[in-house]
């Protein structure tokens, strides 16, 4: 936990200008974000709370006003609408790079998006990235809810919604709440299934990745597509 009386040198705001954004830590950066500390807690230690509350940036990328609200020392409306703010761009900022750009041609991209919109669930959640013939992003859905070891999809509403959205490939994705991304044999034959299902009109799987806390998992990295 970091002290409560900091030397000017150690001040996240005079290190991000002498050394750069990339070399603070998470617990900095957030506390340039909320400038200010509250109660008997510097911004610092605030900071690190707040990451420790959510497990992490991609939990703290996805919290709602209202789950923020109870964290002790963000009461204020305008410190937690400043965050909010910031971290909706920043998912944003991933979201326009993958519709401008070929998925392939940034595909740690890819695994940012998914690590931002999966991993912080605690229930299985299968989703889908719908590309246009370009390999551009169309729409991201979430696509099922499950348990925490497994979830159910219908092809035919992905088939569905691939003839909707006009897409002409897709990249398949879910969580692994407990945190082991090797793929089961339920996703095996899932992936399958929705391949096959999708052929028939002309769209191509390109990939199911699997998303743990702090880990990914690619099937068509490892020769499963």
């Amino acid at each position: 936990m970091p002290p409560l009386n900091l030397p000017p040198s150690l001040y996240p705001r005079e290190k991000i200008l002498a050394i750069g954004a990339d070399k603070l830590t998470d617990i900095e950066l957030i506390a340039i974000i909320l400038r200010t500390g509250s109660g008997h807690k510097n911004v610092l230690e605030l900071a690190h709370d707040l990451l420790e509350t959510f497990n992490g940036l991609a939990g703290l990328l996805n919290a709602k006003a209202t789950e923020l609200s109870q964290v002790c020392g963000l009461g204020g409306t305008a410190k937690r609408a400043e965050l909010l703010a910031i971290l909706e761009l920043a998912k944003r900022a991933i979201r326009q790079e993958l519709e401008n750009k070929d998925t392939f041609v940034s595909p740690e991209k890819v695994k940012q998006f998914l690590q931002l919109n999966l991993s912080h669930h605690k229930v299985e959640v299968f989703s889908a990235m719908f590309l246009d013939n370009q390999f551009r992003l169309i729409s991201y859905r979430e696509l099922s809810r499950g348990t925490h070891n497994q979830t159910h999809v219908y092809p035919r509403e992905v088939v569905k919604l691939s003839l909707e959205l006009d897409a002409s490939a897709l990249l398949l994705a879910h969580n692994h709440p407990s945190g082991v991304v090797y793929p089961s044999a339920a996703d095996k034959t899932i992936t399958s299934t929705i391949k096959s299902a999708l052929e028939w009109v002309n769209v191509r799987v390109l990939d199911h990745i699997i998303v743990g806390q702090g880990s990914i998992y690619s099937m068509a990295e490892a020769g499963q597509i």
